[in-house]
């Protein structure tokens, strides 16, 4: 009996050793598991140089559309989250999407078939659908088409940083994806917004950030699944960090919002800790001196300090109009440390 001691205790040893390896295979598995599916590269075909941006009154912005932004835009955030109707459920999007946000099937019931004597109905109903139909395709042609922001990257943590970045945007129809890269050589951070493209703007589907292999998510539907599991209302007009530029960058180049220094935009914010209500004040009009672009005027954004921050993160913008008001500096800030993102080269499909 004693001499089967020593056996089944290395028989014991075994098995334990063996799940250990079992389970550290099953993370390796989940953190090299892809998350949201990206959309195929697209081919850029030239670079974009500066122009003198065209004149507000020839922005493609309707006064319905102005009204209805304004309702986001508002001064003062509300003291809790409103509900909102969410954009309609992207079946890829949320099929990619981490398991523990995907929500349950959505089912869309088959639409009723009038019946003769409703012809006239039919007939008024479908004028306007194809008035509708027209309105929607304007506004998504009034959106730029497929572009990536390189920047050199400099900043200063423990020491000086140095790297890269890329911002890319893509549409498809009325489906988008925004993908932020920043490349400091032993850190990096992606940021991937996936969604639909409205006439009130961009509607996040599902955001996800990567950081040192690290992927936190939230998803974005009727409700907002964070990436603890949580869930918390959908506020009208909400982006994420990654689409925020675009959808900016849109709302400035369309004549919804004036970039004119003294004014502010507000909107909600998600991410995969929570949804916070930011305030941007654009502060004043510079001159930056960029690599390849020369001297570019761009304007100034700097966030308002969060009324409840989880941390103490910032991040400054500066938009120029005449390159089609995209991004052309991106500052971000914590605590002592800071990167600074400044444009190199763009370029469009």
């Amino acid at each position: 009996m004693a001499r089967r001691n020593p056996l089944i205790a290395a028989l014991l040893l075994v098995v334990v050793l063996g799940h250990a390896l079992v389970l550290q295979w099953l993370a390796w598995q989940a953190q090299d598991a892809p998350g949201l599916r990206l959309m195929a590269a697209p081919m850029f075909t030239r670079l974009l140089q500066q122009q003198a941006p065209p004149p507000a009154s020839a922005a493609p912005a309707k006064a319905a559309r102005i009204a209805r932004a304004a309702t986001v835009l508002a001064a003062v955030a509300p003291a809790s989250l409103p509900a909102a109707s969410p954009p309609e459920p992207d079946p890829e999007i949320v099929a990619s999407a981490p398991p523990a946000a995907t929500p349950a099937a959505v089912v869309t019931p088959a639409p009723d078939v009038g019946s003769p004597g409703e012809t006239a109905a039919s007939g008024t109903a479908s004028t306007a659908d194809n008035a509708t139909a027209t309105q929607d395709s304007n506004a998504l042609d009034s959106w730029p088409a497929d572009t990536r922001v390189s920047y050199q990257v400099g900043g200063y943590f423990r020491g000086e940083l140095h790297g890269n970045a890329l911002v890319d945007w893509q549409r498809d129809g009325d489906r988008y994806q925004t993908r932020i890269d920043i490349d400091l050589g032993l850190v990096s951070l992606v940021m991937l917004s996936q969604g639909r493209v409205g006439a009130q703007g961009l509607a996040p589907i599902a955001y996800e950030e990567t950081r040192a292999g690290k992927r936190r998510s939230a998803l974005l539907q009727d409700k907002i699944v964070l990436s603890d599991g949580s869930q918390v209302p959908r506020p009208d007009g909400v982006q994420d960090t990654a689409s925020q530029f675009v959808e900016l960058s849109h709302r400035f180049a369309s004549g919804q919002l004036p970039l004119e220094v003294g004014r502010s935009v507000s909107f909600w914010m998600a991410r995969p800790g929570g949804v916070d209500f930011w305030t941007y004040d654009v502060m004043d009009k510079e001159v930056l001196q960029t690599p390849q672009l020369g001297a570019v005027e761009a304007f100034h954004l700097k966030p308002r300090p969060l009324a409840d921050p989880r941390g103490n993160i910032t991040a400054e913008m500066w938009f120029a109009p005449s390159l089609q008001y995209l991004p052309v500096r991106i500052r971000v800030s914590t605590g002592d440390a800071h990167v600074d993102l400044l444009v190199e080269k763009i370029e469009q499909r």
